[in-house]
């Protein structure tokens, strides 16, 4: 893990509640390096989003870390709490929203809310500071930045208010960035243009990006790798290429058969049946079984096979074939 911007090893969330605890996050291990993007896809309920909160330190109690390990830049982080994560949240970690409406303060312009950041972060003068906030909306595209770093947030487009945040994330040049579902609101040439961003970014920069995401064609576009969450647990991580084209987990084969792109002009789309189980009732075994067709009476008897990168986390590992 010396060599990674983030290293996650074994990491358990837990949330106590009156019939017991559950794990929205169980045992997930993945490393993220410079300049590199990880796609981490899945249903919803699976567990991205909480897995992003726990490395940035804002589960909302009684959610916790467990058990794991999270190391950024060599040096663990779980630990810290309070004023130690503040400081590390703008400055090593920026964080990239869905709604960009909810990481801007409605009543601050865009230059004020850029500038603070960077006073916050980094050593610099309050007009140094101004000239960092107006480069930082030109890098990321936003026109006469110059001129619109007094504007308000509701004064911006969706997709403009979407590069302010990446702005914002960017400003105090944090070496990791979470970006959960940064592209799920926007029309598809909107959301074409940030993916397009970021991939710049990290390419200019060497910041390594963890992309929270639903969509596998986000995944097919931007993401260097890719891990797949299934019920708190990965179910596959590899390479785009390898578990797009050759998914080894039947989850994962259902996902990619049941995108448009993946069904090459198919009548009807593949459908996984069933439903993601609730935390409170996720079976033995491999979590998937019930609604794999592929499975054995080791999926639910055994305990669940370990994971590791260019791996599938199945006891029956589909043979390498493209979807069709």
């Amino acid at each position: 893990m010396s060599d990674a911007v983030l290293s996650i090893r074994g990491l358990s969330v837990e949330i106590p509640n009156r019939s017991g605890t559950v794990k929205p996050v169980d045992g997930v291990s993945y490393d993220i390096h410079a300049g590199e993007i990880l796609g981490v896809v899945g249903e919803s309920g699976a567990g991205k989003s909480m897995a992003g909160n726990a490395v940035i330190g804002l589960l909302t109690p009684p959610a916790h870390v467990a058990a794991g390990e999270i190391w950024l830049n060599g040096t663990r982080i779980d630990g810290l709490e309070g004023e130690e994560m503040r400081r590390l949240r703008g400055k090593q970690i920026g964080m990239v929203f869905q709604d960009p409406l909810t990481s801007l303060n409605p009543l601050l312009s865009i230059g004020d809310q850029l500038t603070e950041t960077i006073l916050t972060h980094l050593d610099v003068s309050r007009s140094e500071a101004h000239k960092r906030a107006v480069a930082a909306l030109e890098e990321v595209g936003i026109p006469g930045a110059a001129e619109r770093i007094d504007s308000y947030p509701h004064e911006f487009s969706g997709g403009m208010r979407q590069r302010v945040v990446i702005a914002l994330a960017l400003c105090a040049e944090p070496s990791l960035i979470i970006a959960d579902e940064p592209t799920t609101a926007l029309d598809v040439s909107v959301q074409a243009q940030i993916i397009a961003l970021l991939k710049r970014l990290c390419r200019e920069r060497g910041t390594a990006v963890m992309l929270i995401t639903h969509d596998m064609g986000v995944i097919a576009e931007a993401a260097d790798r890719v891990a797949v969450m299934y019920a708190g647990r990965l179910a596959e991580l590899g390479s785009v290429r390898n578990v797009l084209t050759a998914p080894r987990h039947p989850y994962t084969f259902g996902l990619m058969a049941s995108t448009p792109l993946a069904s090459q002009g198919k009548a009807r789309l593949h459908q996984i049946e069933g439903a993601m189980p609730r935390l409170n009732k996720v079976p033995e075994g491999c979590a998937f079984h019930p609604r794999c067709a592929y499975a054995q009476a080791k999926c639910s008897a055994a305990p669940r096979p370990q994971i590791t990168d260019g791996a599938a986390a199945c006891w029956f590992p589909m043979a390498a074939q493209k979807v069709s």
